[in-house]
């Protein structure tokens, strides 16, 4: 058990040591004055100790001002720089504190932006980030600290054992010897405490969503029109007696421990004591001897407590940092082609060939044996039921995943040889839940393309081609009014955001538009108007629709057909419906549903 232990804490320190580069990066001088703050408060202990030694013998001996005033005078001092060196160190760490902090956050964003989309299909991923976040992100600063606080008291503690050794050998031996135990005991309470936190990682992250949806506004109304509160306050605090239950049985157990570990520390410092007093009596070594010794045995005690606790704290952080160095090294599959042809806009067709996919961990596949072709300056429209693979096409054009098998042609180039970066600029997209930035209307419409320089009468061309001028008129600070709720902003209903997100998409002047249900938010009037300019707002652009109104597909070139993964019919509106086949049964039903046939 003790050998397993070894070997994994030197197999976590190509971790720690990644975890120093990243502090030396962020506070690289600061961590400079630290560490001689560090080793200027660790001799402070010794000099006191010894400086007391030599008032007590002075009193002893010779009771005279002149001989008691430099030591007193510099036991003041020492107290004075060490009270200078406290403050130094406090402002210190909170400098290294925000500036490791906020390189860490760098890192966890540049990464969750990088990591491909297939990491979030995954529960196991959640628990990961959750401890890469949560957990991880203040540890390498305190992986920092406690090897500091081990130099420091390491290095008081050697001085210290060295008066020790003054006086025998075998006394600083008795010191260290006792100790030892609880170093052990100590690390096998930290990897206790840090085998419990992984397993129930599940269970932190399930609080923390019933804590969100109980608070949440988004979830306010249905948890009381359904009476859903009590529920998931119960579930809450169910999580919650699970949790406290599990810390507070570590924290027994931590105390347990410690406790052990002070007796058998203490125990060994009383024979130290014990036979140093024998001696005083027996006149071998004056009063300040004595004095310092005890100093030095409880100094030394502290330190190695110290030094234990830190050791302690370097073995848990080293294995927290471990876990955010294990999200940090994730490699994305979907990459781009160093070099890769750009090969857009679309001058010819998208086509898919042959396409079968899977998403991962799925039981089913979302295409199979798919083929389809878009033609360039065409507005094509892909219906079907839900789970028939139709937003499974948006996330393998902007190549958010690869196809398991078959290949999606640009102008008959693969995707795969394409520019990633070049590839997803000429991608416009609609989503079918398209996210509500807390932010002005300028900069949820400017989002669509924010490297692009635009001013206002490019944001409104937008607006107006989305029909999203009419909200933003309502507003009185126009394009500088603040939308969503959270920073005191407008909100919107949910056709008007989703006409922020088609202006937003408009913005980009992409060669490809894709739209995921782009008027499921909108009553038939609004559809109807927007519809009727958007064949203007293509032209010359590729156009891809998928929607569930067919009164929204049959504006379309040509409509797909989708089951089960495969294209069934294509034809426009009216070949489709003379057909007779699925599409025309689902007209049919639709036209009844709204009360036309």
């Amino acid at each position: 058990m003790l050998l397993s232990k070894i070997k994994r804490f030197f197999r976590q320190l190509p971790a720690g040591r990644r975890a120093l580069t990243l502090i030396w990066k962020a506070a690289g001088r600061w961590t400079v004055v630290w560490g001689l703050l560090l080793v200027g408060q660790g001799l402070i202990p010794a000099g006191l100790a010894l400086l007391l030694r030599t008032l007590v013998n002075r009193l002893v001996a010779s009771p005279k001002w002149f001989a008691i005033a430099p030591p007193a005078l510099g036991i003041a001092g020492l107290w004075i720089v060490a009270q200078l060196f406290s403050s130094a160190l406090s402002w210190i760490r909170a400098v290294q504190a925000e500036r490791v902090q906020d390189e860490v956050q760098r890192l966890i964003h540049t990464q969750a932006l990088r990591v491909d989309l297939a990491f979030y299909d995954h529960p196991e991923s959640y628990d990961q980030l959750h401890r890469a976040r949560i957990d991880a992100i203040s540890q390498p600063l305190a992986l920092l600290e406690s090897l500091g606080s081990i130099v420091q008291n390491g290095l008081g503690f050697l001085v210290l054992a060295g008066i020790l050794w003054t006086y025998a050998g075998w006394l600083p031996l008795l010191l260290v010897s006792t100790g030892i135990p609880g170093l052990l005991l100590v690390a096998r309470h930290i990897l206790a405490e840090h085998r419990w936190h992984v397993e129930h990682t599940f269970e932190e992250r399930r609080t923390r969503y019933l804590d969100w949806l109980i608070t949440d506004q988004e979830s306010a109304a249905e948890l009381r029109l359904f009476d859903l509160g009590p529920y998931h306050r119960r579930a809450f605090e169910s999580l919650r007696e699970i949790l406290r239950e599990g810390r507070l049985r570590l924290v027994r157990e931590g105390a347990v421990t410690e406790l052990g570990a002070g007796l058998l520390a203490w125990a060994g410092s009383l024979v130290g004591l014990g036979w140093m007093l024998q001696r005083t009596i027996a006149g071998q070594v004056r009063l300040g001897d004595l004095l310092l010794c005890f100093q030095a045995f409880q100094q030394g005690q502290v330190l190695l407590r110290s030094l234990l606790e830190g050791a302690g704290k370097i073995y848990r952080s080293l294995l927290f940092v471990e876990n955010l160095d294990e999200f940090l090294s994730l490699q994305p599959a979907i990459l781009s082609v160093q070099g890769g042809r750009s090969g857009i806009p679309v001058r010819d067709c998208i086509r898919f060939e042959n396409i079968a996919f899977t998403y991962p961990g799925g039981s089913y596949p979302a295409l199979d044996g798919f083929h389809l072709e878009i033609p360039h300056g065409k507005i094509a429209a892909l219906v079907g039921h839900n789970g028939a693979g139709k937003s499974t096409l948006i996330k393998l054009l902007c190549r958010f995943y690869d196809p398991d098998a078959g290949r999606v042609l640009l102008d008959g180039v693969d995707l795969r040889e394409l520019d990633l970066s070049a590839l997803r600029r000429q991608i416009a997209v609609l989503f079918q839940d398209p996210v509500h930035f807390h932010a002005t209307v300028r900069e949820n419409i400017a989002f669509g393309d924010i490297d692009r320089p635009s001013d206002d009468a490019q944001i409104r061309q937008a607006a107006l081609a989305s029909g999203a001028n009419e909200p933003i008129d309502h507003l009185p600070e126009g394009l500088n009014a603040l939308l969503g709720k959270w920073f005191g902003g407008a909100e919107l209903s949910g056709g008007e955001w989703q006409r922020i997100a088609l202006a937003r998409a408009f913005f980009r002047r992409a060669s490809l538009v894709i739209l995921d249900e782009p008027t499921s938010e909108m009553d038939s009037w609004a559809e109807q108007d927007w519809l009727g300019r958007f064949r203007t707002l293509t032209e010359g652009r590729t156009g891809l629709m998928i929607t569930h109104r067919f009164t929204t597909a049959m504006h379309a070139d040509i409509i797909h057909v989708l089951e089960r993964g495969r294209v069934v019919e294509s034809g426009t509106h009216v070949e489709l419906v003379a057909l007779g086949g699925s599409y025309a049964r689902s007209w049919a039903a639709q036209m009844r549903d709204i009360g036309y046939a």
